[in-house]
């Protein structure tokens, strides 16, 4: 059975190795995202959608977002994938409460006083 995702290089491909190469520039220009665990932190292709990412020792993910390193987010209910703005300004009605709740406690979303 074919592995889905890899942290070995010789699996990559030349599309696959110039995008860690840009992951790995972007992270020393930027640093990390502030959100993302300096923690066992490695280059990962995931060989059924293409992308080529960070992740680390707590499974968060940092993927170029244009030109920036950003955190990329799964939430725990929907499964629903995207960055920061893919979620801001959505409202409550759109997501499950279990979404919802993960998106307030990463401080994505701002709980109403």
């Amino acid at each position: 059975m074919k592995e889905i995702t890899t942290t070995d290089l010789a699996k990559f491909g030349w599309r696959e190795r110039k995008m860690a190469a840009e992951l790995l520039n972007a992270m020393c220009e930027q640093g990390l995202p502030v959100d993302f665990v300096n923690d066992e932190v490695t280059i990962m292709f995931n060989t059924h959608s293409g992308n080529v990412f960070l992740t680390n020792s707590e499974f968060q993910v940092a993927m170029m977002n244009g030109d920036k390193l950003e955190s990329w987010y799964t939430l725990p209910y929907s499964g629903e994938e995207g960055f920061r703005e893919d979620f801001e300004g959505r409202s409550e009605d759109e997501f499950h409460p279990e979404d919802w709740e993960y998106l307030i406690q990463i401080g994505i979303i701002f709980k109403e006083a």
